[in-house]
């Protein structure tokens, strides 16, 4: 089922409809998760986003269109990551340390890493070749578990959300150079570990 595109879903969120909401939260949820991981980190990313939800709530009637409702939306998370970066004193690591293994949350990257264009060997319907895709599929997880949050966050961000490098650099408050090279580093990371299962099976 696609979701309602923003022209319809804002007259329906302003009615107070609260299956428009639902549909606001499963469109937009992941975006915004993934720009509160880039500012805040993984401690904090949730309750930045429940606040940032609250935000939405209250200021829904003053929204006026100037930009799209996904960018609002992700402009509100940004700048609730912010706020509560100053709470915590802390500063935005922009090196490549990488994050602690460990599960993918659905809603941060697709389990099955929809965004990448698996062989066509492995899109067979044989137990033997679905039983390989798991295989990649877990270790793709893997890698991404392994991106430093802000790499994660960019990488999601350009590949899953579709968002241009420009604006997530304005959302995050890094140059674009910078984006850039998280980006790199993500995708070589990714297609390093595509190139080694088709080399030898395993991760």
């Amino acid at each position: 089922m696609s979701q309602a595109p923003d022209t319809e879903l804002l007259p329906r969120l302003l009615a107070g409809e609260q299956r428009a909401y639902r549909e606001l939260v499963a469109t937009y949820q992941g975006a915004m998760r993934a720009v509160a991981y880039a500012i805040v980190g993984s401690r904090n990313a949730d309750e930045v986003v429940q606040d940032a939800w609250l935000a939405v709530v209250r200021n829904l009637a003053g929204f006026q269109g100037r930009s799209s409702l996904k960018t609002w939306l992700l402009t509100i998370t940004a700048n609730t990551a912010k706020s509560r970066l100053k709470q915590n004193r802390r500063e935005v690591l922009l090196d490549d340390i990488p994050s602690p293994h460990g599960s993918i949350d659905d809603d941060r990257f697709a389990s099955d890493g929809h965004w990448l264009l698996a062989p066509h060997a492995w899109h067979q319907d044989s137990p033997d070749a679905l039983l390989t895709e798991e295989e990649l599929r877990e270790c793709l997880e893997k890698t991404l578990a392994s991106l430093s949050e802000l790499q994660g966050s960019v990488l999601n961000l350009r590949e899953r959300q579709g968002l241009e490098l420009e604006e997530i650099c304005n959302l995050l408050d890094i140059s674009l150079s910078n984006v850039r090279v998280l980006l790199h580093r993500a995708r070589l990371k990714v297609f390093a570990t595509l190139e080694h299962f088709e080399e030898t099976g395993h991760c």
